[in-house]
């Protein structure tokens, strides 16, 4: 693992992205920094999710260079994934909480799972990240007793407990009403201004709109890649 303060936590040079030995999107280029917000935008199907995958190692990099938060992923071993993960935020649309187990414990078999130990410094990571996503009270209630919305929020704390280097969201909001959709992505502009790096899929392009922020665009097989100025131009 290489890791330099200067280096992109996200780096892809002529990457091909495959699924199932189909090729989805083809030489990629581009890296996100430091704190940066990027939207993935595109049709369905025009590779987003793999395009994500691809970056969390979930499919296999058949052609190029892959580099996150200073892993090699387009050489990574199967046994160095969950230390590439730990380093990441990972969000999906349909939250993929345990159902049998209340927030809290959702979030500390996290922390146990990858190496927490220290039963004060679980509860304490935990209540500050609930803080952070404003479910300060809801540590005993079961998903079920949660709002969609409230599931997502939770979802994101799950993903901010390592404090990652970049948050990896596909379609958070795909299940939400378009209003608890706007306070998702106003948490997300929130966790962003803070420090930590998004990378947001979404079919919400009223979003870029509501926070304009750089835009890459998956289509026919390839990505334009828009600075966030050019989409303030845009705007105004």
């Amino acid at each position: 693992m290489l890791m330099q303060d200067d280096m992109p936590v996200v780096s892809l040079r002529d990457t091909d992205v495959y699924q199932e030995n189909r090729l989805i999107i083809k030489h990629l280029n581009f890296d996100i920094h430091r704190g940066e917000f990027v939207y993935l935008i595109g049709k369905t199907g025009s590779g987003k999710t793999s395009l994500l995958k691809t970056i969390y190692a979930d499919l296999e990099v058949q052609q190029g260079e892959v580099n996150v938060v200073g892993f090699q992923v387009h050489q990574i071993k199967s046994k160095e994934v969950p230390y590439l993960r730990r380093k990441l935020g990972i969000i999906f649309q349909d939250f993929e909480l345990f159902t049998d187990r209340s927030v809290e414990e959702n979030l500390k078999f996290v922390l146990k799972a990858t190496g927490w130990k220290d039963k004060s410094l679980i509860q304490e990571r935990i209540n500050y990240v609930l803080e952070q996503v404003g479910l300060q009270n809801t540590q005993k209630k079961f998903p079920h007793q949660l709002s969609g919305g409230e599931q997502q929020r939770v979802a994101i704390a799950r993903a901010l407990l390592n404090r990652p280097e970049i948050i990896l969201a596909d379609e958070p909001t795909g299940n939400l009403d378009p209003t608890v959709g706007k306070e998702i992505l106003h948490l997300f502009a929130e966790i962003n201004r803070k420090g930590t790096a998004v990378l947001m899929a979404t079919h919400q392009h009223n979003f870029i709109k509501e926070f304009p922020s750089r835009v890459i665009y998956c289509e026919n097989g390839s990505i334009k890649d828009i600075n966030k100025k050019r989409i303030i131009e845009k705007i105004q």
